[in-house]
């Protein structure tokens, strides 16, 4: 092809974006300002983000129902803790709906659902990937059951308790289980809390925007351990509210989790950065 003829296509144009290093200055007190921020934001027009609550409830009781009447209630508890691996793009409106707020803007359902991140398709890209993640996870799970009990029928809604809880083989599946699913959520974790409210807001592309993040998780571990902990123990509150609870829940966590990130992105008090060793 000659030169003349090739066509420039455009990518994202670079932006700064957080650097990859230590917050000393971000203690353990920080998760608690931060869902003291989220409250704030959704007691602000509290029908926005209660309404998005409530469209995430619908979403995950439809999503449950279908599981169950197609006869595959054996993905059910894979599928509530894949929940984790993409709520964070699930909350994308969320994080307008606080990023809105901040700048003095207005911020309605109609604008946290239908929004424009500035990042373009490259979030696309991030959503997929996590979406991806939650797959092999239930493909995983699956596997661990069939590595433990065999070829046999899955029992059951009523009585699956008393097959994990009153055997031995039960209790392994669920500690290999439990591992292993751990992994999962702490990378989707670490690739995605900060990554998706630095792709709403800024030209950036998902390696680099998950990369970031990643980095930023990692060398702030002890805050943001305690972070994925509270985050862990409301949505164990709200599952066992029939999910109920997530109509508060989710938006509370969601506009918290942008206040973590306008955290994680400020500089330093005194206009130095550290370096994690």
């Amino acid at each position: 092809m000659n030169p003349g003829s090739e066509i420039d296509l455009p990518l994202p144009r670079a932006e700064p974006v957080p650097s990859a290093y230590a917050r000393p200055w971000v203690t353990r007190a920080a998760p608690r300002a931060w869902l003291a921020a989220g409250w704030r934001d959704l007691r602000h027009d509290p029908a926005s983000s209660l309404a998005y609550g409530v469209l995430v409830w619908l979403a995950s009781l439809g999503l449950i129902l279908f599981v169950v009447r197609h006869g595959r209630d054996y993905i059910l508890f894979p599928l509530l803790a894949g929940f984790l691996v993409v709520g964070p793009l699930v909350a994308l409106g969320l994080y307008e709906k606080s990023r809105r707020l901040a700048a003095g803007e207005t911020a309605g359902l109609w604008r946290m659902v239908f929004l424009h991140p500035a990042s373009g398709a490259q979030i696309l890209f991030t959503g997929a990937l996590l979406c991806l993640l939650m797959l092999a996870w239930m493909r995983a799970a699956v596997l661990i059951y069939a590595l433990f009990f065999g070829l046999r029928p899955f029992p059951g809604l009523d009585q699956i308790a008393p097959m994990l809880f009153t055997t031995p083989t039960g209790w392994a599946m669920l500690f290999v289980g439990s591992a292993i699913g751990a992994l999962f959520a702490a990378f989707s974790f670490a690739i995605s809390v900060f990554a998706l409210p630095m792709q709403l807001t800024e030209r950036v592309d998902a390696l680099t925007a998950m990369g970031s993040s990643m980095s930023l998780v990692w060398r702030n571990l002890p805050v943001m351990l305690l972070w994925g902990g509270i985050v862990l123990a409301l949505f164990l509150a709200a599952v066992a509210t029939a999910l109920l609870g997530l109509i508060v829940v989710f938006p509370l966590l969601g506009h918290a989790t942008w206040h973590a990130y306008e955290t994680m992105r400020a500089p330093a008090p005194d206009g130095r950065e550290t370096v994690a060793p």
